[in-house]
C-alpha cells in the first residue's frame, strides 16, 4: 500500500460521509496497542456498511436512535464504496488482525525442547544506543576456528526458544559447526513481539532495530571465533521483513539473507500500509532506498520461502522480495517436486559465473508457517521442504569479500 493510505487520515469525502478508510486507520492503531478484538470488531462493522463508534465509549441517545437520515445514508454509501474499492482485500484484514496474536499451535513447554547433544544454548543481552534486546546464542560443541554465524529473527508472538525449536536450526548448526543468534523482540517495543519492519526509524542503518541487531551481531563476532565473511541473517514473517531490511542496510556485515513468509524492504511506512501490504503486497513499490548502506548497488544474495496458501502475508510479497533481490543479468531455472509432502517449485537464479545468487521456493498447500518445521514450535509445517536445511546450504555458498559478493 502506498503512503496515500495514511495521508488521508482524518479527511472526509466530498459527500459528507466519513472517509471510507477511517475505520481501517483506527483499526491499525488498536492493533498496535494489542487490542486485537476491538480492531477486528471495528473492521467487521465497517464491512457491514455501518459507521463504527469509537471503541470503549458509551453510546449516547443519538447513537441508540441511529442518527440522522443523511448520516445513515452517507455511512451506507461509504460502506458500499469501500466494499467496491477494497473488496477481498478488506475482508482479509479481520482474520489477519486476529491471526497476529494466535499461533497455529501452542509451542511446547521449554522443558520439552531438546537441545542438540553437545551444543550450548545460552541467554544473553546486548545494549546499543538505539536500545537493548535479550537474545539466545547457540554455541556448537565443535565450531570451526573461523565459524559461520546465522542471526535468526522470529515472527510475531514468538520468542527465541520457540523459534529455535520450530525451525530445528540448532540441530543442523551443531552438525555443521555454526553459531546461531536469536534476538528477542520485547513487549515494550511491540505488544505482539513483532519486529517493527514498517516503522521508518527501524528501516535505516544506524537507527532503531537495524542498529541493535547489527550491534548484537558484532558483539557475538567479537566474543567467538566467527568468520566475518560468513555472517548471515534470516527470519519468519515480521522477522523475515526485518531481516531483509537489515541485510540491505548492512550489506558489508551480512553475506546473504533468508526471507520466509516475509515482505519486501521498505514496502510500508506505518502500521496501516503494513497491514495492506500483508494482504495485497505493495503494488506501487519502486526501487528501494539504500537504507543508509554504503554500497546501495550491491546485490545481497537472497533465498525466499513462501507458502502459496498463506492467508496472513500474501504470496505476492514473495514476488516483490524476488524483484528486490535484483534479477537483471541472471539466468533462471525452475524445477517442481511432488510426492514428498507439499509439492513445491524451486527456482534458482545464476550469475554469469554460474553461482546461484537468488533462490525462490514456492510451496503449494502451505500457509503462514516455517516450511519443514518441527511441531515443538509455533507457526511450523512439517509437510513442506526443509527451509532450515535449504537456507544453510544456500548460505554456505556465499561469503563477503572481493571474490564472494556477487
Amino acid at each position: 500500500m502506498t503512503e496515500d493510505f495514511g495521508g488521508r487520515d482524518g479527511e472526509r469525502d466530498a459527500r459528507g460521509g466519513a472517509w471510507p478508510f477511517a475505520d481501517m486507520i483506527e483499526a491499525t492503531r488498536l492493533t498496535g496497542l494489542g487490542r486485537l478484538e476491538e480492531a477486528t470488531a471495528l473492521i467487521q462493522r465497517s464491512l457491514g456498511g455501518q459507521k463504527a463508534a469509537p471503541p470503549q465509549e458509551p453510546a449516547g441517545p443519538d447513537a441508540a436512535a441511529g442518527g440522522s437520515e443523511a448520516s445513515r445514508g452517507g455511512a451506507t454509501e461509504s460502506g458500499a464504496r469501500m466494499r467496491e474499492v477494497m473488496g477481498q482485500v478488506v475482508r482479509g484484514l479481520a482474520p489477519v488482525l486476529k491471526g497476529l496474536g494466535n499461533p497455529l499451535r501452542s509451542p511446547a513447554p521449554p522443558t520439552d525442547r531438546k537441545r542438540p547433544a553437545g551444543g550450548a544454548f545460552v541467554a544473553l543481552s546486548h545494549t546499543e544506543t538505539a536500545g537493548t534486546r535479550e537474545y539466545k546464542l547457540f554455541i556448537p560443541s565443535h565450531p570451526d576456528r573461523r565459524a559461520p554465524l546465522i542471526v535468526m529473527l522470529h515472527g510475531c508472538t514468538q520468542n527465541p526458544d520457540d523459534f529455535a525449536a520450530g525451525t530445528g536450526m540448532n540441530a543442523l548448526a551443531e552438525r555443521a559447526g555454526v553459531y546461531v543468534a536469536y534476538p528477542a523482540q520485547s513487549r515494550q517495543a511491540h505488544a505482539q513481539r513483532c519486529w517493527n519492519w514498517y516503522e521508518p526509524r527501524d528501516q535505516a542503518r544506524g537507527s532503531g532495530e537495524p542498529a541493535i541487531i547489527a550491534g548484537l551481531t558484532r558483539a557475538v563476532m567479537a566474543e567467538h571465533p566467527i568468520d566475518p565473511a560468513r555472517v548471515y541473517i534470516a527470519g519468519l514473517s515480521a522477522g523475515g521483513a526485518a531481516a531483509l531490511t537489515i541485510a540491505r542496510a548492512y550489506p558489508d556485515l551480512f553475506a546473504a539473507v533468508g526471507v520466509h513468509s516475509g515482505l519486501a524492504a521498505g514496502c510500508a511506512r506505518d502500521l496501516g500500509s503494513a497491514l495492506m501490504a500483508m494482504q495485497v503486497g505493495a503494488p506501487g513499490l519502486a526501487a528501494t532506498t539504500p537504507f543508509g548502506a554504503p554500497a546501495p548497488a550491491t546485490r545481497v544474495p537472497t533465498i525466499i520461502f513462501h507458502g502459496e496458501d498463506d492467508g496472513t502475508v500474501s504470496v505476492r510479497n514473495a514476488d516483490q522480495v524476488l524483484a528486490q533481490a535484483g534479477l537483471a543479468g541472471l539466468t533462471a531455472r525452475s524445477e517442481t517436486i511432488e510426492g514428498r509432502g507439499h509439492p513445491f517449485t524451486r527456482t534458482r537464479y545464476r550469475d554469469a559465473a554460474g553461482r546461484v545468487v537468488v533462490e525462490d521456493w514456492r510451496v503449494r498447500g502451505a500457509g503462514h508457517a516455517w516450511s519443514g518445521g518441527r511441531p515443538e514450535g509455533s507457526y511450523t509445517d512439517r509437510e513442506g521442504p526443509d527451509a532450515s536445511r535449504a537456507m544453510l546450504d544456500f548460505f554456505a555458498e556465499h561469503r563477503l569479500g572481493p571474490a564472494g559478493r556477487p
